[in-house]
């Protein structure tokens, strides 16, 4: 199981966030993040969405530190990377 983090250079509601990501599925990722404490409502399409002061938190249980760059990299060469607007989350429900 593998699961890789890019450094906190998103900005959002005041503070940095990172993006956590599987290259194998979704299933690992929920479980990694759940395994965190990271609640569900953090996963956005294809990654969880970790705010700066919880990213050496990430890195202690696991996760492997990599560019924003290799992420989507990860994401696309997985077959999981879900661009924004043309797929609903996993477990949402459409209107």
């Amino acid at each position: 199981m593998t699961i890789y983090i890019d450094p906190p250079a998103w900005p959002g509601h005041g503070r940095l966030w990172s993006h956590l990501v599987s290259d194998v599925s979704y299933e690992e990722l929920h479980t990694f993040a759940a395994g965190l404490g990271v609640p569900r409502r953090a996963f956005e399409r294809d990654h969880y969405d970790i705010p700066d002061l919880r990213y050496a938190d990430a890195v202690r249980a696991g996760a492997v530190e990599v560019s924003s760059r290799e992420v989507v990299r990860l994401l696309h060469a997985s077959g999981l990377r879900r661009p924004k607007g043309r797929y609903p989350s996993p477990g949402t429900r459409s209107s």
